[in-house]
């Protein structure tokens, strides 16, 4: 029988161990690989070919939608199938415009877990129950306020989110560069052109707009 090969990217490292242990128990299950952060999973996605990778949002770095739309940039074949703690409509929205084939809530039973799995293996779309049909009508019909917001974040390039994101966490100009990998005179470009797409003229406001945005934690 062939294996579902899952890839989990959770920065929890007790979560972690426990998706693992849990998807143990299923005979078509693989875990080839685990990572704790965003970048880090689309290395291990390029490096593995994983069937599915299973996604939190709230990671440092780099967060899972981005993470998201950058794998299935990269690789559309790798499907995507989201875990969180967070119902909210507008996560889900994200997620599905990221390109992730599936959203589940982090307290789900594990038949659930597993049920989104192979749905999301079959190339289905997996909700949870929980989640309201608001939501679907939200995705599909594309309902006015949500995509207003999407539009905000639509207009960064894929570099410009992972820097807001890095800003927000309190990241300098000099760290953020070491982690990009450029220069400081670019991420200086980057924070400019961030301020002038936003319409955002201070770097508290960039910092008030992620966590508005749930980009990154309040806590």
């Amino acid at each position: 029988m062939k294996k579902i090969r899952l890839l989990l990217a959770e920065d929890h490292t007790i979560v972690r161990e426990g998706l693992r242990s849990l998807l143990g128990k299923a005979d078509d299950f693989e875990v080839v690989g685990e990572v704790e952060d965003g970048r880090a999973a689309l290395k291990k996605v390029e490096e593995l070919k994983p069937d599915i990778v299973l996604m939190d949002i709230r990671m440092p770095g780099l967060n899972g939608i981005e993470s998201t739309r950058q794998i299935k940039k990269h690789f559309p074949r790798i499907r995507v199938l989201i875990l969180s703690m967070h119902p909210d409509e507008e996560y889900v929205f994200e997620a599905l415009r990221a390109g992730a084939s599936g959203y589940i809530l982090k307290h789900a039973a594990h038949e659930e877990l597993f049920a989104a799995i192979r749905a999301v293996y079959r190339n289905h779309v997996f909700l949870s129950p929980p989640l309201s049909k608001k939501v679907v009508e939200a995705y599909i019909h594309v309902s006015d306020g949500l995509v207003g917001e999407s539009k905000v974040m639509d207009k960064l390039t894929p570099r410009e989110r992972e820097v807001l994101q890095l800003i927000a966490e309190g990241k300098s100009n000099k760290e953020i560069s070491r982690l990009l990998f450029v220069s400081v005179k670019t991420v200086e470009t980057h924070k400019a052109h961030l301020k002038e797409k936003l319409g955002l003229p201070r770097t508290a406001d960039l910092i008030r707009f992620a966590l508005h945005r749930g980009i990154i934690d309040s806590e």
